[in-house]
C-alpha cells in the first residue's frame, strides 16, 4: 500500500493494474480547460481526468448564502459517486498526478483521505518524473466499470471559518499559509478581490517542499523545515488560496513523519468573502 509519494518506476510496474487507479489532476487556475486539454493531449495509461473546479469542488454558495471559497469541498457522497464511476473500489490503490510538483495531485490524496481511504499516493515528481524514465503517455481514455467505493471513517481534520474567526483571539493554534510570499504579504494578488493573509499566520510556501528536480524533499529535511513553524502538528491549521496547495503541506507533514494538522477548506477566498474579517499584510 502506498499512502503518501510513489515513484514513476513504482507506478509503471502497476499501471495495467485493474484494482489501481491513477488520476491525472492537472489544472491552470488561470486558465480553467488547460488541464483537460493536457489530458485530451496525452496522460499516463490508463490515467481518468479529476477536474478541479467540476467534480473536485463543491458549491461556491452554502445554504445559507454566504460564500464558501473559491474551491470548497464537495458533498463526500457526491466525491465517491466520482470514485465509483472511475472503478474505484475499497481495496483500490489510488495514485494522483499532475504535472505542477504535486499542487494539484495532493488536494486528491487528502480527499481521498477525508473520505477514509488510505491506499491513496500521489506521483513523487508527477508527469516529468514519468517522462524523465522515458515511460510513455497515451490519448486512450479509460473504460472502466463502476467500482463499490464505500465512505468510512476520515483520517483526517477540518475547521471551518469560525473556528479561525475564534482562534484570533486566543492563538492557540497556529495557522500556515501555503501561498507565495509575496501573496502572503499582500503584494501581486491577482487572483482574490482581497491581499494579505489571517493575522497571525505564517508563510511556508508550498514549493519549499519540493527538490530542484520537482520530487519532494526527504522526511528529515521537512521535519526540520516544519518544526521551525510547528510545535504540535494537531495545534496547526492549514491554509492556502481556495484549499488545495494547503493541501501540499499536509502532504509534506505526513512524508516527514508529523501528522495531525488540519485542513481550513475555504481558505483565503473565504476569508476576504466577508469584509468583516481582519487582514493582515506585511511579512509577519
Amino acid at each position: 500500500m502506498y499512502k503518501t509519494l510513489i515513484s514513476a518506476p513504482e507506478l509503471a510496474a502497476h499501471i495495467d493494474d485493474k484494482k489501481w487507479i491513477v488520476v491525472d489532476c492537472r489544472h491552470d487556475l488561470l486558465n480553467l480547460s488547460a488541464g483537460r486539454d493536457g489530458y485530451a493531449i496525452g496522460h499516463l495509461p490508463n490515467a481518468v481526468f479529476g477536474d478541479i473546479e467540476t467534480e473536485l469542488s463543491g458549491s461556491k454558495y452554502g445554504a445559507d448564502g454566504a460564500f464558501r471559497g473559491r474551491h470548497p469541498l464537495p458533498e463526500k457522497e457526491a466525491l465517491a459517486a466520482l470514485l465509483r464511476g472511475w472503478g474505484a473500489e475499497d481495496d483500490s490503490q489510488v495514485v494522483a498526478y499532475d504535472a505542477h510538483g504535486g499542487m494539484y495531485a495532493a488536494r486528491l490524496w487528502w480527499m481521498l483521505r477525508w473520505l477514509g481511504h488510505e491506499a491513496v499516493a500521489v506521483l513523487d515528481g508527477g508527469m516529468a518524473a514519468w517522462q524523465a524514465a522515458g515511460l510513455p503517455l497515451t490519448t486512450d481514455v479509460p473504460a472502466r466499470a463502476a467500482g463499490r467505493f464505500t465512505v468510512r471513517a476520515p483520517f483526517v481534520s477540518t475547521v471551518g471559518v469560525a473556528e479561525v474567526v475564534d482562534n484570533l483571539g486566543k492563538g492557540e493554534r497556529v495557522v500556515i499559509d501555503a501561498r507565495a510570499a509575496d501573496r502572503f504579504r499582500g503584494e501581486n494578488e491577482t487572483i482574490d478581490p482581497v491581499g494579505g493573509h489571517i493575522p497571525g499566520a505564517r508563510n511556508r510556501f508550498f514549493k519549499d517542499n519540493l527538490q530542484a528536480d520537482g520530487r519532494f524533499k526527504e522526511a528529515a529535511r521537512l521535519r526540520e523545515d516544519f518544526a521551525a513553524l510547528i510545535d504540535d502538528p494537531s495545534k496547526a491549521i492549514m491554509q492556502c488560496g481556495s484549499g488545495v496547495t494547503a493541501c501540499h503541506n499536509l502532504l509534506a507533514l505526513e512524508v516527514a513523519g508529523m501528522p495531525g494538522a488540519a485542513l481550513y477548506p475555504g481558505s483565503w477566498s473565504e476569508w476576504v468573502g466577508d469584509k468583516s474579517r481582519p487582514v493582515a499584510t506585511g511579512a509577519d
